[in-house]
């Protein structure tokens, strides 16, 4: 009785053991993140703050200069202009004379917002003003994001199959040179390959072109914080005073962000099938292999779930399975070919009499 026990005991302290693994991998994730925002911050604001201050001196110094050179106004008034000046173009209504734009509510403007909103890019720059459109402006996010994430992971499926389909080219014509590891990698990098030409390179080299005060650098930063959703709205394309057709150049863009955004879902998910370079695996799973969410639902298929929202199973290769074939008795019993099991261990018969 007592020697049974120590299994037990000793099953228990190893169950311990990897939960308070399990949590000390999970404290230095926090404690890391932690660190990340603050180095972030502190970068930031390193190199940031010394060229607000120059910019800030700047607009100060023309500020009363335009005071001294024109003595008929007064600071107050000349405050109340350009708060007036800021609002009408923060609202699509450029003070300029030669400004040709259309306002912000055009179809193509409106289209380029909702865009922004179910996709969550939200740029901004632009708002809805009356109390009803801020209140359709929730209805439509509530209803429209789902919406977009359910869509956006139907399209991520539909590529997922050219994607495996060169994988599997890739496996016949490279399997007998490299590890399967290596040729996963390869396909990543094709997939990148493909994505950072068709949605940062090429987009690249017509934003600059098209966007008059864009450089290079200017037109990719716009690529990449939009594709990433992260929408800062310092870049916008198409509220230059020069572009022309900007509803049609606007509906444009919209096209381009969601299609841009299902190739991002596209190479994270590949990411995220390489279980060697899925790291959050490491902060997720015991050392049973398990992740903690599967252990209390009772279901052992191991699981994860990459950015897009897509829960690939993956089969455990310890797992057996016992296969019963029931055969009528007195019949040719020779097996069909693919009734014939592939070990003794994986499959038995059972005869009726």
């Amino acid at each position: 009785m007592l020697l049974g026990a120590f299994p037990i005991s000793s099953k228990n302290s190893s169950a311990t053991s990897a939960n308070k693994n399990g949590r000390c991998r999970f404290c230095f994730l926090c404690g890391g993140y932690v660190l990340f925002l603050v180095l972030g911050a502190a970068m930031f604001s390193a190199i940031e703050a010394p060229k607000i201050d120059v910019i800030s001196q700047r607009v100060e110094t023309f500020r009363n200069q335009f005071l001294d050179k024109h003595s008929c106004l007064n600071d107050d008034d000349l405050e109340e202009f350009l708060k007036a000046v800021i609002t009408a173009n923060d609202r699509g209504i450029s003070p300029l004379r030669n400004a040709t734009n259309e306002m912000n509510w055009s179809f193509g403007q409106a289209l380029f917002f909702s865009s922004t909103v179910i996709t969550t890019i939200g740029y901004g720059h632009v708002t809805p003003l009356s109390q009803t459109g801020k209140i359709f402006c929730m209805i439509y996010a509530a209803i429209g994001i789902p919406l977009t994430l359910v869509l956006l992971s139907a399209m991520v499926e539909k590529l997922l199959i050219p994607a495996n389909w060169l994988l599997g080219k890739l496996n016949s014509r490279l399997g007998h040179l490299y590890q399967p590891f290596n040729i996963r990698v390869i396909h990543l990098a094709i997939v990148v390959i493909l994505v950072v030409t068709l949605f940062f390179a090429i987009p690249t080299a017509v934003f600059s072109y098209l966007e008059p005060t864009w450089g290079i650098l200017d037109a990719f930063y716009y690529c990449f914080i939009s594709l990433t959703t992260i929408g800062l709205g310092d870049y916008i394309p198409g509220d230059g005073v020069s572009i022309d057709n900007r509803s049609l150049y606007k509906m444009l863009i919209t096209a381009y962000l969601v299609l841009g955004l299902i190739a991002m879902m596209l190479v994270l998910t590949i990411f995220y099938d390489i279980p060697q370079l899925n790291l959050g695996q490491l902060f997720t799973e015991s050392t049973l292999g398990e992740t903690e969410k599967l252990r209390l639902s009772g279901n052992n298929t191991t699981c994860y779930s990459g950015p897009s929202g897509l829960y690939m199973p993956q089969r455990n290769e310890d797992t057996r399975r016992a296969v019963v074939r029931i055969r009528p008795h007195g019949g040719d019993d020779s097996p069909s070919p693919d009734e014939v099991p592939s070990s003794s261990s994986q499959s038995r018969d059972l005869r009726l009499p």
